[in-house]
């Protein structure tokens, strides 16, 4: 899920926003969901871990250079003790840390290698490759019965002069069905490349590779997706592709977004789907019909959804477009003004810019949070709130047992100050083993340095009782500059 400020323009590390806008720091866009894996497992022990980077952090005196973070659950949660902190300075890892490589920027979770144990591919889009300025990196890094331990393989760039950025989109899912993980690369282009069967230990994809090229970014300045996010829509067991998109034209942006169906042979741009407009996904069964519903974050928006420039109109908007067996169905929407949806829609809550899914009650029906990372609470500015709504047979409840948590919420750590941004990421991950979601959230916490809050599930809600915060320091990341700790969630 995005971590950053995910602007329209969905830079990497260290871009200062203005103009209106939050003023984040801002990190390379994630997809919210790779729902071949419901959560990812790097040590193997059946409770699910939580990887995130810290892409702006410092390493070895290089500013920006990049790290990221894994935390692994345990029966009381995730802490700051069971986990792993990776660099490319760490031995085994590829390359080295540069400054403004922003390593960790973007990440996927998969078990590339069929040993078991989920691997991370973890991607540097700032990294320069000979005199290829930002040609960008990607890199998969091996679980084990420890977890991450470094060790890992380069996944080259085929076509370096098409493109920069290589990595700056990655997502994770079984594209052709044949039981292995496959892995999709975006780049500035609005060529996607995906990589089959998954990757050997040399970073060669196992079952060769194709590119594919979403119906987007005609008629603009290609930047490439902002998006891509996993998950199996039409119920065929294979994965498909949501594409969050972007383009310019001349003094205004257009986004458009696309479905693009899994087929035997991998993903197929023959039938995408054009769906609405928004600029973070993600991609679980809200209605336990089997099909994957399609929950996309408008942040900023108009009244019908789709312009994403030339500012925000409103406090966001959130879309569900159900899954059929022919893909996207109908499509509703909700605000902060939807039925007891918690809080008031207002311009620049930004309402939907994160959002995961996952069954915090065990009932089947898959919940979501939705990150307002831009909410204000008692005159303190864009210190942000996360808000859980509840799946039904019907859909996504909007009229009852909605919960919503701020750093003033009684129970939770910390308090509200002016732009934490608190949901600047969010995950629902079951991190305790017990067979229910828990929520993990990311902010901006003391000046860009970042923190992330866990709040457990207590089999029929999300809690309070037992929550704690996560802080960069507590891992041995460096706070100098701003290393941006939990503001980018793997999926």
């Amino acid at each position: 899920m995005q971590h950053t400020l995910r602007l329209a323009l969905a830079t990497a590390t260290a871009a200062a926003l203005t103009g209106g806008l939050l003023t984040f720091t801002a990190a390379t866009a994630t997809a919210a969901d790779s729902t071949h894996v419901p959560q990812a497992d790097f040590n193997g022990d059946g409770i699910g871990d939580v990887a995130f980077s810290a892409a702006g952090a410092q390493v070895s005196g290089k500013q920006t250079a990049g790290q990221v973070v894994a935390l692994y659950g345990t029966a009381t949660g995730v802490t700051s003790t069971q986990r792993a902190v990776v660099s490319q300075n760490t031995t085994g890892t590829p390359g080295s840390a540069e400054t403004g490589d922003g390593f960790g920027s973007e990440h996927a979770y998969a078990d590339f290698n069929g040993d078991g144990y989920d691997d991370l591919a973890v991607s540097a889009p700032g990294e320069d490759v000979g005199s290829d300025q930002d040609g960008g990196g990607v890199a998969v890094l091996w679980g084990s019965a420890k977890g991450l331990t470094g060790t890992g393989v380069t996944i080259a760039d085929p076509a370096p002069s098409a493109h920069d950025r290589w990595g700056k989109n990655l997502a994770a899912g079984d594209f052709d069905g044949d039981g292995k993980a496959d892995l999709a690369v975006g780049n500035t282009s609005s060529t996607l490349h995906v990589l089959k069967g998954g990757i050997s230990a040399t970073g060669k994809a196992v079952g060769g590779r194709y590119t594919i090229k979403p119906p987007i970014l005609s008629g603009g300045s290609a930047r490439g997706p902002l998006n891509l996010t996993a998950g199996d829509v039409n119920g065929d067991k294979r994965t498909d592709l949501v594409v969050d998109g972007f383009e310019t034209q001349t003094d205004y942006g257009w986004n458009t977004n696309y479905l693009v169906p899994g087929t035997a042979s991998g993903l197929s741009t023959a039938s995408a789907q054009r769906l609405k407009a928004g600029v973070i996904t993600a991609i679980g069964d809200i209605d336990a019909d089997g099909y994957g519903d399609i929950v996309t974050g408008m942040y900023w928006n108009r009244a019908d959804g789709d312009v994403a420039f030339p500012e925000a109109s409103d406090g966001g908007k959130v879309w569900i477009t159900y899954g059929t067996a022919s893909g996207a169905g109908s499509t509703t929407s909700i605000t902060q003004n939807t039925g007891n949806v918690p809080g008031t829609s207002e311009k620049n809550d930004y309402f939907g810019y994160e959002l995961d899914l996952g069954d915090i009650n065990g009932d089947g029906y898959q919940d979501l949070v939705v990150g307002v990372a831009g909410e204000n609470i008692d005159g303190i500015t864009d210190t942000g709130m996360v808000t859980v709504l509840y799946g039904s047979a019907s859909g996504l409840n909007t009229s009852s047992g909605a919960q919503s948590f701020a750093q003033s919420t009684a129970g939770v750590p910390g308090e509200d100050e002016k732009n934490d941004a608190l949901g600047a990421d969010v995950k629902l991950d079951d991190v305790t083993g017990d067979g229910r979601a828990d929520l993990i959230a990311g902010s901006y916490e003391n000046d860009g340095n970042g923190a992330i809050l866990y709040l457990p599930s207590n089999g029929t809600k999300i809690t309070t009782s037992g929550g704690r915060t996560v802080s960069p320091s507590a891992t041995g990341v460096s706070t100098t500059g701003t290393p941006s700790f939990g503001v980018n969630i793997a999926d």
